[in-house]
Order: structure tokens, then sequence, then C-alpha cells
């Protein structure tokens, strides 16, 4: 290997981040980081499509924890240098966009609420209504106001607890798109055709059910969950819907996410795109191309360049 670097893959959901990561760790001395914001919490591996293979910040915290981004953030960064450190080459893959930022950058973020603050501006909110509550946020941060639809309590209810601590939802240059990354750093996009991510969704779905996310989402519920585990994709409409019509919500929000993720593919500053309507093999040869090309791995001499 000719440096130290990171290689970053993110993706809609149901792209098959997991099987290239797996594939890239055959042929690589490397390990996997997840940058996924529910596969942080254990109990829900079905629901939360946890990978079978041994993956840092996979389940590291009960579902009672209340999880922030700036807490994820430390860890990331924990075991990104731990994997430099021994020699290895840290994969960071995931679907949440700014997990992944966070990860791969010196993002500042704020830190996460105190103990019932976030619970004080919700029920503000809720008592004084949204125009109130959109009011107040105006007086204390104008230019998060600006930024934020009274109607969007999370948003709303967040950008005031931000002012407790002196900081704004509006950041100044929001750094979030900037290129700049701790280490040196190739970021993969994984791009499907519209119609086969959406088959993808469907399928997996199905498996889900199959292999018994509403036993697994009735166990979870019967125990202490936080606010943040609660934001699970599809834990309600698991927990409170006949099969059929569960399966249906859920295919409908994951959709609703991919097309949301797609946007941040193409926002992501320097990311290199990669048809992912293949074998994982092949998404794993091309990405490794690249890497070469950007000189971090010695040039391809046959197939024991690969090993």
């Amino acid at each position: 290997m000719q440096g130290r670097f990171v290689l970053a893959i993110f993706g809609p959901t149901a792209s098959g981040k997991t099987a290239v990561a797996e594939e890239l760790t055959s042929r690589l001395p490397a390990e996997v980081i997840s940058a996924d914001s529910m596969q942080v919490y254990q109990g829900l591996p079905i629901l939360t499509n946890q990978p079978a293979t041994p993956t840092r910040l996979v389940g590291i915290w009960d579902l009672a924890h209340e999880a922030s981004v700036a807490e994820y953030q430390q860890r990331a960064h924990e075991a990104i240098d731990e994997v430099l450190a021994a020699g290895r080459t840290p994969i960071v893959a995931g679907g949440t966009g700014l997990y992944l930022r966070a990860a791969l950058s010196s993002l500042e973020l704020p830190p996460p609420p105190r103990p019932g603050q976030r619970e004080h501006w919700q029920r503000l909110y809720e008592t004084v209504g949204a125009e109130r509550a959109h009011e107040l946020l105006a007086e204390r941060d104008p230019a998060a106001a600006a930024s934020v639809h009274p109607n969007d309590q999370r948003r709303v209810v967040r950008a005031l607890e931000l002012t407790d601590a002196g900081r704004s939802l509006r950041a100044p240059g929001d750094r979030l798109w900037s290129a700049d990354t701790r280490h040196p750093t190739v970021v993969v996009g994984l791009d499907l055709p519209r119609e086969q991510l959406l088959g993808r969704i469907e399928h997996r779905t199905r498996v889900m059910f199959e292999a018994g996310v509403e036993e697994e989402v009735a166990r979870a519920l019967s125990r202490p969950i936080s606010t943040t585990a609660r934001k699970a994709m599809g834990l309600e409409d698991v927990a409170t819907l006949p099969r059929d019509q569960a399966i249906e919500a859920l295919n409908l929000r994951t959709r609703r996410y991919a097309a949301y993720q797609r946007k941040w593919l193409r926002r992501m500053p320097g990311l290199v795109s990669v048809a992912a309507d293949r074998p994982p093999r092949e998404v794993a040869d091309e990405i490794l191309e690249v890497v070469r090309a950007r000189q971090f791995l010695p040039a391809r001499r046959g197939r024991a360049a690969d090993t």
C-alpha cells in the first residue's frame, strides 16, 4: 500500500453497500465502519438491516440511549484512527449522509441536548402552538427561523434547543458540504436505476417480515426506548398495522428515503459515482481501480494485486 487513506461508500438503501464493503475486505487489509444512524442500536438487527459480518459502530448502544451525531462522530473518529494505526484501511459505509460526513470530517457539531431539554421545547411547542413557537425562535435566532417552517415541529424544536447552547440551526458557511476530510479519502457513491432500486427495496421488505421483524419490534417496544431509537424507519408501522398494511407503509417510507439519499449523492463534493446494477465483486473491482488511480494502492498486476 502506498499511503494511509479512508474509503467511504454511500448510496441509497438497498443499493448494495454492505455487500460491496464485504467484497472489498476480502481484497484489502480493511475494516468496515458503519455510518448508519439506526444500526448503532442493539435490538433491531432485522429492521435496521444490520450486517451479518463484524462491523464497527453497529449495535453499540442500548435502545434506551439518546443518540446524537456529535457522540457518533467521536466514536467514528476513534474507530477510523484505530484502524489506520493498525495499518488497515477504514471502509466507512452507510446511508445516513450526516453520519458519513461527521465520520469523515472535522465538522463542528453541537453537543447533544441536556437531559430534559428537548422535552421542554417539545412541550412548549405543543402548548403554545406552531406559530408562537416559531415567533419565539425568530426572537432568539432570526436566521434559523427564516430557514424552517413553523409546522416543522422537529426542526423548530431542534433550533430552539440549539439556542440554549448558543448555537444556530443555520450555521454560517454550512461546512456540511465541504470537501475537507481528516484523512485522505475516496468517497464512492453507488448508483442504481430507479426501477431496479425499487425492486430491491420491495424484496428486502418481504425478507424482513419472513425473518421475524414483527416479533423483533414487539420485543424492542416492551423495553425502555429512546426518542432517537423510535425514529427507526418502519418501527411504528410494524408495531401498529396489520402485516399487509405494514409492508406497504414500510415500502413507501423506504422509497421516499431512498429518493432523499439520492439527493445527497448529488450534493457530496468529490464523490465518484459507480454503477451498482451488477454483482458486488464487479463494483468492488471498479472501486479498487478508482483508488489505484488516486495512487493510494499499487498499480494492478493481475489477480494477485487484489489480495
